[in-house]
C-alpha cells in the first residue's frame, strides 16, 4: 500500500492526505475480511492474481468499489496542479463521513459494510479509527 505523506504547508492537502491514507487501511482490512469470507462461502483463492480479478470483477466484492473510488477521487485531487481548496476538502470529508455512517442500512455499500462490522473485529477497529480521524478533519 503506497503511502502519500501530508504537507505541514498546506492543511487542506494534509486533510485530504490523511483521509486518504485511513481509507486506504480499511479498505485494506475490507478487501482481506470479504476475501476470507468469499474463501468460507464459495471458493479458496489461489492466486493474487485471482483475488484482484475477483475484487474488480466479481459481484461479491462491488459494494467495496464505491470505497476504491473515493480513494481515486481524493488522489486525482491531490495530483492537481493547483491544490484543494479548503472547501474542497470539507466536501470530500463529509462525502466519506457519510458512507461510513451508513444512514441507508438497506443501501448498496451501507448493508455489506454493516454486515462486515457486525462479523468482523479488525472492521471494527479499522472503521473506528476513519471515524476518530473524520472527526477530527471535519
Amino acid at each position: 500500500m503506497r503511502r502519500v505523506k501530508p504537507s505541514s504547508q498546506d492543511p487542506p492537502r494534509q486533510r485530504l492526505t490523511e483521509l486518504r491514507n485511513e481509507l486506504l487501511k480499511l479498505h485494506t482490512v475490507l478487501l482481506a475480511s470479504e476475501r476470507a469470507l468469499y474463501e468460507r462461502d464459495i471458493q479458496r483463492i489461489r492466486s493474487r492474481h485471482e483475488f484482484l480479478n475477483l475484487a474488480l470483477n466479481d459481484p461479491a466484492f462491488a459494494w467495496l468499489r464505491v470505497l476504491s473510488q473515493l480513494v481515486v477521487l481524493i488522489d486525482e485531487t491531490l495530483e492537481e496542479d493547483e491544490a484543494p481548496s479548503a472547501a474542497e476538502a470539507s466536501r470530500l470529508v463529509s462525502k466519506v463521513l457519510d458512507l461510513l455512517s451508513a444512514t441507508d442500512p438497506g443501501g448498496a455499500f451501507e448493508k455489506p459494510y454493516l454486515e462486515a462490522l457486525q462479523r468482523d473485529p479488525e472492521v471494527i477497529l479499522a472503521h473506528a479509527a476513519a471515524l476518530k480521524l473524520l472527526r477530527r478533519l471535519e
